[in-house]
Parts: C-alpha cells; structure tokens; sequence
C-alpha cells in the first residue's frame, strides 16, 4: 500500500470511528434542529416516539450530529392507559439552530411563539431545502397541536401514536408556512390540517396524497 492509500485509508477510518460520514462539517456538528430527510417509509407508522428518536439519532449520526441526544417533535395522545405526552417537554430548551447555523427559536417559548422556521430554514440534516407549495412533489407537513401539546383522548390525530399506517390520521403542519388558505392554521408550521386519502390518512401514499411525505421535525435535547 502507497503513502496516499495509507492516508486515505487512515482518514475513512477516523471517520467511521467519529460516527462522521465523510461530507460532515463542523456546522453540522453544531446543528440542534432538522427535517428529517426520510420518514420511516410506512407513512405514520414510525415505530412510536422511540422509533422516530432512532430515526432522528441515525439521520443525525450519518451527518456528524450524533453526539447529541435527539428526540422527533411529536406528541401522543392518551390511549390503553398510557399518558399523553406533548411534543414540546421532549425537546430540550433550546436555542436551535440548523446545519447552516441559523438559529429558529431560542426557547420552546419562541418556537410556539414567533419562531423563525420557513422553508429556507426549516432544512434537513444533510441542509436540503423541503420541498413546498409549488414544488413537485410536494414534501412539506410535519406536525403536532399549535402550542405543541398532546391532542385529547379520542379522534385519533397521531396515526394511533405513530404505530400504525392503516389507522387514525395525523395532524400535519407546513413546514414552509404557506397554503392554500389566508387563514392562520393553513400557514402553521406544526398545525394546518389532518392528513386524508384512500386509505385514511396514515399510509405513505396517503401522506404523500396530503401533500407531504412523512416527514417530521427533531430536536437536540443536549
């Protein structure tokens, strides 16, 4: 093996033992907030809030964010004797910031409140911009209730707690804050309108027939 394959070699290796693909930089390091570039693929099925955290920690890993501890911006509802649990005591503190360092709430507060998520901020981890309104196709909704609090027990809005593609539907949000109404609620980040289609609401196909593509925000809790 030469000198330069030697390198090369060395540098994969620190790398992999990083947790760093080889495109990371120190920005996404430092990143606190992403859109997930890829759902689970079962639409609202996510494999529950644990199985969207792993989402949101492998995506998060791949680019070099993995020493942070991330959780995915959901809520569930109040079901076979579990609690609900509100999306917004899952997500730290703050402040976040995206891959580019652009900071879009300084506290949960602020994300609530006057945030600055939109679709030149609301990025991946890989810092891609989601497609929105306009765009084709369509991969805009993530979403929750508007103050980020747990929907009652009852009509199920959280595709039976992110467990299930056939049943239930989700709340989703525009993660570019426009609609096709003037209204508040259709240009919401988090809450715009409950996902619909053949199959209800929380197939892959029925996300993608909403307009969105099962996408959905995490947050670095540390």
């Amino acid at each position: 093996m030469n000198k330069t394959m030697r390198l090369s070699a060395f540098a994969l290796t620190a790398t992999l033992v990083l947790g760093m693909s080889p495109g990371a930089s120190a920005q996404q390091a430092n990143m606190t907030f992403f859109v997930t570039s890829a759902g689970s693929g079962k639409g609202g099925d996510l494999g529950g809030l644990a199985g969207a955290d792993r989402i949101c920690q492998q995506l998060a890993q791949a680019v070099g964010a993995g020493s942070h501890t991330w959780h995915a911006y959901l809520s569930t509802q109040a079901a076979d004797g579990q609690a609900a649990v509100n999306a917004r005591d899952r997500i730290g503190k703050g402040p976040w910031q995206n891959v580019k360092g652009v900071v879009i709430a300084k506290d949960v507060a602020e994300l609530h409140g006057d945030n600055n998520i939109g679709k030149q901020t609301a990025l991946t981890e890989k810092g891609d911009v989601v497609n929105g309104r306009g765009d084709t196709p369509n991969r805009h909704d993530a979403g929750s209730q508007p103050d980020g609090t747990a929907f009652p027990a009852g009509e199920d809005k959280t595709c039976h707690n992110w467990t299930s593609s056939t049943q239930g539907a989700a709340m989703l949000g525009h993660i570019d804050r426009q609609g096709l109404r003037d209204d508040a609620a259709s240009h919401s980040w988090n809450s715009s309108h409950l996902s619909h289609g053949p199959d209800g609401g929380c197939s892959q196909a029925d996300q993608r027939t909403t307009g969105g593509d099962g996408l959905f925000y995490c947050f670095a809790v540390n």
